[in-house]
């Protein structure tokens, strides 16, 4: 920060705090550990969060948080500005940014807040009272070293040890989880849970490599396989379903967030693409073996989990994942699945 950024920031005066996080399971998970920091510095002020609709089961009960204002993920302008009325009452004294979005620095821009933190995005820097850079010289920023940066601007010293963190399943939650563990007789055995997609094809894997992967795992005895992923996942199920030699328990579009977690908590390995599903599974003690493709582990790996991380040194990584300049997908379809084998015998 410069002089004139310090000058403006009194940490004594700080009662009220606004973050923003929109978008998705991981962007929303990995912000956490400064959302723990935050409470850590200042014990006593009223800490709200705004996360959009589907992510809500992140952030709500989390005991860090006194307010969770949940953003439908479309709304017209009237219901935005609506929106935005209500953020206004509460008057806060900071906004912290941790999107810097379109969405997220209007909100920012008219909260009323009297000092604004966020990143610096061009053509939005003038939303913001102090602005970061999200990378360095030095190299890649883990995005949650970024957050936690955004917390510093406060003029605080900041505990940069926090976990990432989920609230816990609720009872019913819990018992549902229980239940299917129970119906398939899987107390004693391992359990492998495989996060079968990624949201694009980007961080696809591809139907194919979780067959041959599944069949591999069918040959340790002790193993039982679980399959989770989004409604969209359906189709991809499908095919494992049908062509794999193994026995698979599927829960794709059958878990909350929380759920999920709860069934990986339950499990011996976690196994996926740098994905959301991966960083709930960071957020527990279960091991993970994660595929990375068009991003870094520097920027995105599982942040203070027990994990083995399979990657391509590719000069054309990391990318936008808007095009690839090769058409193959090669950062991600180039990883055998006798490699990620190999990696989860270590944990098994």
């Amino acid at each position: 920060m410069n002089r004139k950024d310090q000058q403006r920031i009194d940490p004594s005066k700080i009662k009220k705090v606004l973050l923003i996080r929109l978008r998705r399971i991981g962007d929303v998970i990995l912000t956490t550990p400064a959302v723990s920091a935050l409470r850590k510095a200042f014990p006593s002020a009223l800490i709200s969060y705004i996360v959009e609709e589907p992510y809500k089961e992140l952030v709500e009960g989390n005991p860090c948080l006194n307010n969770v204002y949940v953003l439908k993920k479309k709304q017209n302008s009237k219901d935005f500005l609506k929106f935005i009325r209500q953020i206004r009452k509460e008057k806060v004294d900071v906004v912290i940014d941790f999107h810097s979005g379109p969405r997220a620095s209007l909100i920012t821009l008219f909260s009323g807040a009297k000092l604004k933190i966020g990143y610096r995005i061009k053509y939005r820097n003038f939303i913001y009272d102090v602005k970061l850079s999200r990378s360095s010289e030095r190299g890649p920023i883990h995005s949650v070293e970024n957050h936690i940066n955004l917390v510093k601007a406060l003029g605080i010293s900041v505990d940069p040890s926090f976990p990432v963190s989920v609230p816990e399943a609720k009872k019913e939650e819990a018992e549902k989880v229980e239940k299917i563990i129970r119906e398939n007789e899987f107390k004693g055995h391992s359990i492998i849970t495989i996060h079968i997609s990624a949201g694009n094809e980007f961080r696809d894997w591809g139907a194919d490599n979780w067959i041959q992967m599944t069949n591999l795992l069918a040959q340790q005895p002790e193993v039982r396989i679980v399959l989770v992923g989004a409604e969209e996942d359906k189709k991809a199920e499908e095919e494992i379903l049908k062509k794999s030699k193994a026995a698979i328990l599927s829960l794709v579009g059958r878990l909350n967030l929380r759920e999920l977690r709860e069934v990986i908590s339950h499990s011996s390995l976690f196994v996926g693409p740098d994905s959301g599903p991966m960083h709930i599974a960071a957020t527990t003690s279960t091991p993970i073996v994660a595929l990375f493709g068009p991003t870094l582990p520097a920027n995105f790996a599982p942040w203070k989990a027990k994990a083995t991380l399979i990657e391509k040194n590719l000069d054309c990584r990391p990318c936008k994942q808007r095009t690839c300049i090769h058409d193959d997908f090669r950062c991600l379809k180039t990883i055998k699945p006798e490699e990620v084998y190999a990696a989860c015998l270590h944990f098994i």
